[in-house]
């Protein structure tokens, strides 16, 4: 199913239109042209041959981005990657993908797994999903977040499988080569481990990693490219050393303290939450590939979460919508909505996944917003998410028609 620009027209007449920044809604026509939005006006004229929705009662709002998920994490456990063959990590990712996209994410940013090959296929109309940005592999330390190595295993960190999530670099040479390598596969932006994760073998969650020569090093290289860094990072000082060596978004940060907060408006930061992910970790990781040690690391992060969000966004930081979810949890990605609900309202949790999510992406105009112009990712929800953010947490319940580059989805 090609989701390559349409070239029939398309015409969604009489709606309630969200305007995101302002936050208001009105009765609009939504003309699509080759996959982009022509005009967005009241009785606008139909394009000959224009396919027609009636969206009279329905209410229509951008495409969904979603700022970090692992597309090819068919398991909770990312070790199983680097010694699964790669035709059945993509075999899978395809169907993960497809399922995304038909939870309203027009846009996904993919924070380590899926690499240039699969943003082609899904570009190109060979594999139905969400645009993708992708980083590659992320850059690790040994022992860190991206180094999956038990206890017992000398290898190379890097010798094993193509389809793991890191790769190990060490030292500020290193990390320039391994971030340069990342640059020339294509990605749109360099990911660092900054701390310690659940889903790593050998580190702790309060783990400080790279040093702050290693992370300037990444930052100016990617810098260099015109692309920016992203850093896994979860306490205030793993969150805070990143903030200061240059990243341009936090990924998590769950125990963040008000030195952090000063950091992100000072740096002009963006935080991407993920606590759905702890949330069903909770529920179901040990039943989707999580070891009983990376279970119990779960508890350090998941009680805090809610109120890191709550105080980054009553300080004013830039926060855009992320699940991080792997295996089969990644069925909870609209649960994210109904949990940014719960400390911010629901304008905020629609922008989150739309506006400022394209600011981060930098692609602000082209995605997450229906103007002349942008991309023509629409949602027809038969209900108010900005009354209700439920509409969207239950997405399967409201969504009528789903667009994607001017091409209605079936």
């Amino acid at each position: 199913m090609s989701t390559a620009p349409e070239t029939t027209p398309l015409v969604i007449r009489n709606a309630s239109v969200l305007d995101v920044a302002a936050g208001t809604y009105s009765t609009a026509d939504v003309v699509s042209v080759d996959g982009k939005i022509s005009s967005v006006q009241p009785k606008a004229e139909a394009p000959s041959g224009a396919r027609v929705i009636d969206g009279t009662g329905k209410f229509v709002i951008p495409g969904l981005i979603d700022a970090h998920v692992h597309v090819v994490a068919s398991s909770a456990d990312f070790r199983s990657l680097t010694y699964t063959p790669p035709s059945y990590v993509y075999a899978q990712t395809a169907r993960i993908m497809g399922a995304m996209l038909r939870r309203g994410f027009t846009t996904v940013r993919d924070l380590s797994g899926a690499d240039f090959g699969l943003a082609m296929a899904q570009e190109e109309g060979l594999l139905e999903g969400p645009k993708l940005h992708f980083c590659g592999h992320a850059l690790s330390q040994t022992g860190g977040h991206g180094d999956m190595r038990l206890p017992g295993e000398d290898h190379d960190p890097n010798g094993r499988g193509c389809c793991g999530i890191g790769r190990v670099a060490d030292g500020v040479d290193a990390v320039r080569a391994a971030a340069r390598d990342e640059i020339r596969k294509g990605a749109h932006h360099i990911k660092i481990m900054a701390s310690g994760g659940v889903s790593s073998p050998t580190d702790r969650i309060d783990s400080t990693q790279y040093s702050m020569e290693e992370m300037r090093a990444a930052v100016e290289e990617a810098q260099a490219a015109n692309r920016y860094v992203a850093a896994h990072a979860y306490t205030a000082k793993a969150i805070n050393r990143a903030l200061e060596a240059g990243v341009r978004s936090i990924e998590h940060g769950n125990l963040l303290d008000d030195k952090s907060l000063n950091l992100f408006l000072e740096m002009d930061a963006f935080l991407v939450p993920t606590l759905v992910t702890y949330w069903a970790l909770k529920e179901e990781g040990k039943e989707f590939g999580l070891t009983e040690e990376m279970w119990a690391k779960v508890d350090s992060v998941l009680t805090s979460g809610l109120e890191a969000i709550a105080r980054a966004h009553d300080a004013g930081v830039k926060m855009a919508f992320g699940s991080d979810l792997l295996g089969g949890m990644h069925r909870h990605q609209n649960e994210q909505f109904r949990l940014l609900g719960k400390v911010q309202p629901a304008i905020d949790a629609i922008r989150s996944a739309t506006t400022t999510a394209a600011e981060l992406l930098e692609r602000e105009g082209e995605i997450g917003v229906i103007a002349p112009g942008a991309d023509a990712d629409l949602l027809v929800l038969d209900a108010d998410p900005v009354a209700d953010i439920a509409v969207l947490a239950d997405i399967s319940e409201h969504l009528e028609y789903l667009v994607q580059n001017g091409r209605v989805i079936d």
